[in-house]
């Protein structure tokens, strides 16, 4: 495997948000051959690695350290080392960390590959039964401060929209929905994706809500929502 690895320095590496059975064998030889594996949460990827019999040394990034150890980590990587960067589940850089370090490396002409592989909001909006071949992702929502001026703005794109959230803020959000985008307007709401449990609610925005006021979530969970009609 190591003579199949070119130049790259940096590898990111999807992780299964669910089922372990979406790791590729190609990600397992990638965490298998590289020196340093960069996790989200160790305690998180050790069971990850244990099950897939990887050894490589993990070591912490994530959102609260990202900005103090990227430069050291550049510097290790233009010395020949190489790394992978994995989060807790799903691709990185997808409403995960990995866009600093990505840019940071580009920028000093270290070479960066992405593996294809898990990733919660592609099989949420394949599966929402609404258009996608034109969707806008939005992600998390602020939680507080111009949330509603997004939420306007986001009510007159016309393409299909994507939101990650939290089970104990998804009614709050599918009430503020059907409030912006109108009672009439599509949703699709997927929770434990690839898991023994997982299901996927459609309707209109206040139908899924009554859903969910009777049937506390729980999971991780992506809403996908109609495009305001043309």
């Amino acid at each position: 495997m190591k003579s199949d690895m070119k130049n790259t320095g940096l590898y990111l590496v999807p992780t299964p948000i669910g089922n372990l059975d979406d790791m590729t064998f190609r990600s397992v030889q990638i965490l298998k051959s590289v020196q340093t594996i960069l996790a989200e949460d160790t305690r998180t990827s050790g069971k990850l690695l244990h099950h897939f019999q990887i050894e490589t040394r993990m070591q912490s990034y994530h959102q609260f350290n990202e900005h103090h150890v990227l430069d050291g980590l550049v510097n290790r990587i233009l010395s020949g080392e190489t790394m992978a960067l994995i989060t807790d589940a799903g691709t990185p850089g997808i409403s995960d960390p990995g866009f600093l370090l990505v840019r940071a490396c580009v920028e000093k002409g270290i070479e960066v590959e992405t593996l294809p592989g898990a990733t919660a909001f592609v099989p949420a909006l394949v599966n929402s039964s609404l258009p996608c071949d034109k969707f806008f992702f939005e992600g998390f929502l602020p939680h507080k401060k111009g949330r509603q001026t997004r939420l306007k703005y986001l009510a007159e794109l016309p393409y299909t929209l994507v939101f990650y959230e939290s089970p104990h803020r998804l009614v709050k959000t599918l009430q503020q929905i059907a409030e912006f985008f109108g009672h009439t307007r599509k949703v699709a709401v997927s929770r434990e994706l690839t898991k023994i449990y997982e299901e996927t609610i459609r309707g209109s925005a206040l139908e899924v809500m009554a859903h969910y006021e009777k049937s506390t979530p729980k999971g991780e969970i992506v809403i996908v929502v109609e495009g305001k009609p043309e």
